[in-house]
């Protein structure tokens, strides 16, 4: 090989290789994406995943032993904040986190998806905002809220607001079909009515607090029927959800509100009918009209 063909291979060699750098850096990237989606999938799964195991054992010990705090409160469980701060501290992940997530999904832009999400981020807008405001201004000072309590609550909606948003901006796939909006309307008409009775029952039992200063037996309307009309209420709202998402996350998160619920408004039944006793309508169930 004489020196000017020399030259010439090493040149074209070189020129070869600078051609080929846009393409291995397209297939560097390429592959980094779809390494992180699989990630991101896994996570999603992993994370439903312990959504639908929480479920069973929260159940189990509710009905036991109640989270102290409101009627429940007792002693023995760490430093207490005041329950408009615990509130909006422990409910705030599922504005801020949705908030932040939703713009990284695929859907993103997709005005259903944008419509899809408001009635969760309007549930939670009320219960980080303006439920603590009217502890604040209709509650009288009571004992504190476990900061404990606070913290596994706030845990919880990480967890939850991460699977709701990313389903709903990501992996939800059936934006184009011709049942999207017969779900979201037939679930939204649910979700509405429950969330009407929940912020009902919860003005109503605010109030009582505020003329009473204390404890007193609720009546009228939804409290004829079951003794905490805002846990049915917010069941129902749930419900609605998952209608509207018709996904296993929605699912998942009606299931956790009945384990964490059901228990609670049977604690709260309970303690109705021992602290009123014959003055407490025996009549009442504690949370499903005529069922429970």
């Amino acid at each position: 090989m004489t020196f000017y063909t020399k030259r010439v291979f090493y040149k074209n060699a070189l020129a070869l290789d600078a051609s080929s750098l846009p393409a291995c850096h397209h297939l560097h990237q390429t592959t980094t994406q779809t390494t992180m989606a699989l990630l991101d999938q896994n996570l999603f799964h992993y994370s439903l995943l312990s959504l639908y195991l929480l479920g069973p054992p929260t159940f189990i010990s509710l009905k036991f032993l109640q989270a102290p705090y409101g009627k429940h409160h007792r002693p023995g469980w760490g430093p207490t904040i005041s329950p408009p701060l615990a509130w909006l501290l422990m409910e705030s992940p599922a504005l801020w986190l949705t908030l932040l997530l939703f713009p990284f999904g695929q859907h993103s832009t997709n005005p259903k998806a944008l419509i899809l999400m408001s009635p969760y981020l309007l549930h939670y807008f009320h219960r980080t905002i303006i439920y603590p405001l009217r502890i604040y201004r209709n509650s009288k000072p009571t004992s504190g809220f476990p900061a404990s309590v606070a913290v596994m609550a706030f845990g919880f909606n990480l967890l939850n607001a991460y699977l709701q948003a990313r389903w709903v901006s990501h992996y939800k796939s059936d934006y184009d079909g011709g049942l999207f909006w017969w779900k979201f309307f037939g679930g939204l008409v649910v979700f509405v009515w429950g969330m009407r009775i929940n912020m009902w029952a919860d003005r109503v039992l605010l109030g009582l607090k505020r003329e009473g200063g204390g404890y007193m037996v609720p009546r009228g309307g939804w409290f004829e029927w079951v003794s905490c009309p805002n846990y049915f209420g917010e069941i129902v709202e749930w419900i609605g959800w998952a209608l509207m998402t018709w996904s296993w996350s929605g699912f998942g998160f009606l299931l956790y509100a009945c384990a964490n619920l059901v228990p609670r408004a049977r604690a709260n039944h309970r303690w109705y009918l021992e602290k009123f006793k014959e003055d407490y309508p025996r009549s009442r169930r504690a949370v499903i009209p005529f069922l429970c």
